[in-house]
């Protein structure tokens, strides 16, 4: 079964849902949480059976598909997907099963299973058209979230969410497609296998070409700063469960990519675009800070908050050193979980009082204690407190970008300092003071089924802040492996400095050992 674990991965979730469709409505709840936790627990089980001493790709499946034109079904998880992968199947099963009482609770299963099979196909796939498909793919369902499930302006967010999305999409597709002619002029056959593309040296003027294609795709997903307009429209229409999905996961694909695509197929483009990228990733972090204090709804505060964590995760992966993209995949993790938390945090009071406006709360911290906690909680892990997951992945983030520019790092520290003053305002808000609207005096505190979401998400937040290596170790040594084979790939001496070789790393440890 092991041999075969990521295509049941990937399609169990479909055929499921697609079995779904004949479940009665009344059992369709129970249904959904017993498909999404088998696929947890193959998740998980995909975890112990993993090595975390292999750098490269490990339970591969290759079927050809088109072999005329070298198009083939080909997946692989190593240490940068794998944790990707589990938390996309955790967060599907709590959101399933912490669903409130919402219309056509059968149709949104069925499309959260759909949606799980593209983002699961997204991480796990190693072949470029497959990689395509599964992108674009993942547009479909969570249009269909936010465009049935929404806000008064769902038709407008879901929209506009589809087009800059899909646009990206399509320059990307001009870049994949003159890669795999790239690969064609100098071996003679076509090929779209992300591993047989790593093999190629490219003239750096290609690389610049291509790597601006590919980024127009992966920096809208992320989103990007000027590309992240759709987010806070996305997020402040679409159900919990779909900001949740959102946040924690399908945000990770643009990240992801470019650790998968740009960094090992474009190194002297990526060591190029690396100090412009960067300033793009500090104005995310300041700019979208600024507007996260200036909300006045909840929602949009950890929405814009989301846009301005994602640009730490940026300045990570473009450090090019092992620390620094360690870090990068390290926050992905980290910003899911606490990000993901946030949201489910806000959907919580606004099934209470069916608004996110903070100037309608107050004193929430002496009539809803749990939730108080564990909002605190959520909100210290945002703003990167020690011993909580954020303060890792940041960390690691900055010291690895401290090796290429000591005054960005220290700007984007600085940034993230003053971020965390909107969160703490927001909560103050929220939660402390006199109680001044009679609506809140009676509100319930978390219940059983809520808690079910909230609890798992807290220990993660504490257990991989105090102790990560059992996420972290695995990751470093995937991400030894790209860096490595960016070294080796570089042709300027540019690149070759700011990529730095693993046997100089080992050396250097070693001269420091022996002394």
């Amino acid at each position: 079964m092991l041999d075969h674990i990521l295509s049941i991965l990937i399609f169990f979730p479909a055929l499921a849902g697609m079995l779904g469709f004949v479940v009665n409505k009344d059992s369709m709840r129970s249904y959904g949480i017993a498909v999404a936790a088998i696929e947890f627990f193959l998740a998980l089980w995909l975890w112990f059976a993993f090595d975390s001493n292999v750098s490269g790709m490990q339970f591969m499946e290759q079927i050809a598909l088109v072999p005329t034109f070298g198009i083939n079904y080909i997946v692989g998880v190593d240490g940068i997907s794998l944790f990707i992968i589990i938390l996309a199947a955790f967060f599907t099963m709590i959101g399933i099963a912490s669903l409130g009482e919402t219309k056509d609770v059968k149709n949104m299963i069925i499309t959260l299973l759909f949606l799980q099979m593209t983002m699961v196909g997204v991480f796990a796939a190693l072949d470029a058209i497959v990689f395509y498909i599964f992108w674009e793919l993942s547009l479909v369902p969570m249009l269909y979230i936010i465009g049935a499930w929404g806000g008064p302006l769902r038709i407008y967010a879901s929209v506009k969410f589809f087009l800059y999305t899909f646009a990206g999409s399509l320059v990307m597709l001009v870049g994949i497609l003159f890669m795999a002619y790239f690969y064609y002029q100098a071996t003679g056959q076509w090929s779209f296998s992300i591993l047989e593309w790593y093999r190629l040296i490219l003239p750096e003027s290609f690389q610049i070409w291509l790597f601006l294609a590919f980024f127009v795709g992966f920096a809208i997903k992320v989103p990007m700063f000027p590309f992240h307009t759709w987010l806070p429209y996305a997020h402040g229409q679409a159900p919990t469960i779909g900001s949740v999905i959102l946040a924690a996961i399908l945000l990770k694909m643009g990240t992801y990519a470019f650790i998968r695509f740009s960094l090992p197929l474009f190194p002297d483009a990526s060591v190029y675009f690396m100090f412009p990228i960067a300033v793009l990733a500090i104005i995310m972090i300041i700019y979208t800070a600024m507007v996260a204090y200036a909300q006045k709804d909840i929602k949009q505060v950890v929405a814009y908050s989301s846009v301005s964590h994602m640009g730490v995760i940026i300045l990570g992966t473009f450090a090019l050193n092992v620390e620094g993209i360690t870090g990068s995949v390290f926050l992905m993790i980290a910003h899911g979980v606490v990000s993901g938390a946030l949201f489910f945090l806000v959907g919580v009071i606004y099934d209470r009082r069916h608004t996110k406006l903070m100037s309608e709360f107050g004193g929430l911290a002496s009539v809803m204690p749990r939730y108080a906690t564990i909002f605190g909680l959520m909100l210290m892990a945002s703003v990167g407190l020690p011993l909580t997951i954020n303060f890792v992945g940041e960390f690691l983030s900055l010291l690895g970008f401290y090796k290429q520019s000591h005054i960005l790092t220290l700007l984007a520290g600085i940034a993230i300092i003053v971020g965390a003053i909107y969160m703490l305002a927001a909560y103050k808000k929220m939660f402390f003071g006199e109680i001044t609207k009679e609506e809140n005096r009676n509100l319930p505190d978390v219940n059983r089924r809520e808690l079910f979401a909230l609890i798992p998400l807290a220990i993660i937040t504490v257990w991989l802040g105090i102790y990560p290596k059992p996420v972290l170790g695995t990751i470093n040594t995937s991400v030894e492996g790209v860096v490595q084979l960016m070294h080796e790939k570089a042709i300027s001496e540019e690149a070759k400095k700011r990529i730095p070789s693993l046997d100089i790393l080992i050396n250097k440890t070693s001269a420091k050992e022996a002394q």
